[in-house]
């Protein structure tokens, strides 16, 4: 009997050459490192305000102030499961949350924005009738008095409808369309309004504190230089066909590198980097890791209807109509102008 020939199965040599993409770069729970910088990040905000003003009790007060507020929106955050938290404070300037999360609601936006100047309005307003009530309670040299309208004072500046102060934030979250043209024009009246606010108290007072408030306008003109060049980015991700509506998690290490190729092609801070294959880990690859998760798709889910909407406006002018409303004493605001 003839023996059969059986062809040999293995793939013919094309030249073709196989990429070995290693795994999607990992860093160790930052639960640490955030808290880390937030403590550091407090220690230089007191250091650095115990020469700014005038008593280290109004030091310690508008502090427990920005803290107070934060803290609302830390809890909040935490509530509807965000990520990596944290509170940072900014010297001179205040302090911010924060935390990340794939799929934003504005509903849950619209909560955790409120959730900083509501209680210390709230709470403003308790402590000044309860002085009203007693009289004369002091801590130091600052009174219960001075206590309950800088709390109340401090949170409505950060109601204003200017960006991205949480009035800013809220009006350009629920109220207005991210992506919208109209949007960006409303931007880019907070940094005129917050540059010429900065440089009129400059002008009047003499005082370089309020230069440091330009740091406000210069901070949003580099993230909308950023998000201009994320858009660059996104197009050609798209156009390479990978998909950006995904969790870092959940993102193939294929994509990784081959968003890493876009960032250093497009991105000057990673310029000096070697694009792949063949591909290895750079000693900046953190930041790198960074920017790939920064890339992805941020899912907004609009769930704030009509009557949700005109609650929120209502709120948010109750909450600035309340001095008025009490009938506060605001001649006390006359000396912060």
């Amino acid at each position: 009997m003839q023996d059969i020939q059986v062809p040999d199965e293995r793939p013919e040599e094309s030249g073709a050459q196989t990429i070995d993409y290693p795994p999607k770069y990992q860093t160790a729970p930052a639960s640490t490192n955030v808290w880390l910088r937030s403590l550091t990040s407090l220690a230089l905000y007191l250091l650095l305000g115990y020469y700014i003003f005038p008593s280290y009790e109004m030091l310690l007060l508008i502090t427990g102030i920005v803290m107070f507020h934060e803290l609302g929106h830390f809890l909040a955050m935490k509530y509807f499961r965000y990520n990596d938290l944290g509170i940072f404070f900014i010297p001179l300037l205040g302090a911010y949350v924060s935390g990340t999360k794939r799929e934003v609601s504005q509903r849950q936006s619209a909560i955790i924005l409120l959730a900083g100047p509501l209680p210390g309005v709230l709470l403003g307003i308790g402590l000044y009738f309860l002085d009203r009530h007693l009289g004369g309670i002091y801590w130091g040299d600052i009174s219960l008095y001075t206590t309950s309208l800088l709390l109340i004072l401090l949170n409505l500046l950060n109601l204003l409808p200017i960006y991205p102060l949480d009035g800013g934030q809220l009006l350009n979250r629920v109220f207005l369309d991210e992506e919208s043209l109209v949007s960006r024009i409303f931007i880019f009246v907070s940094v005129a309004a917050m540059a010429w606010f900065a440089w009129h108290m400059y002008s009047r007072s003499g005082n370089a504190f309020y230069l440091a408030l330009i740091a406000f306008p210069v901070m949003l003109l580099l993230r909308l230089r950023t998000d201009a060049r994320y858009t660059v980015v996104e197009k050609k991700l798209e156009a390479a066909g990978i998909n950006l509506d995904t969790s870092y998690e959940e993102m193939p290490d294929e994509d990784y590198w081959k968003i890493r190729d876009v960032l250093i092609e497009t991105q000057p801070a990673f310029r000096d980097l070697q694009p792949g294959p063949p591909y290895s880990y750079s000693d900046r690859e953190d930041k790198m890791m960074l920017q790939v998760q920064g890339s992805l798709q941020r899912n907004l889910i609009q769930d704030v209807s009509l009557p949700g909407k005109i609650v929120l406006l209502l709120i948010w002018i109750g909450a600035f109509a309340a001095p008025w409303l009490l009938e506060l004493d605001l001649r006390f605001f006359e000396r912060f102008r």
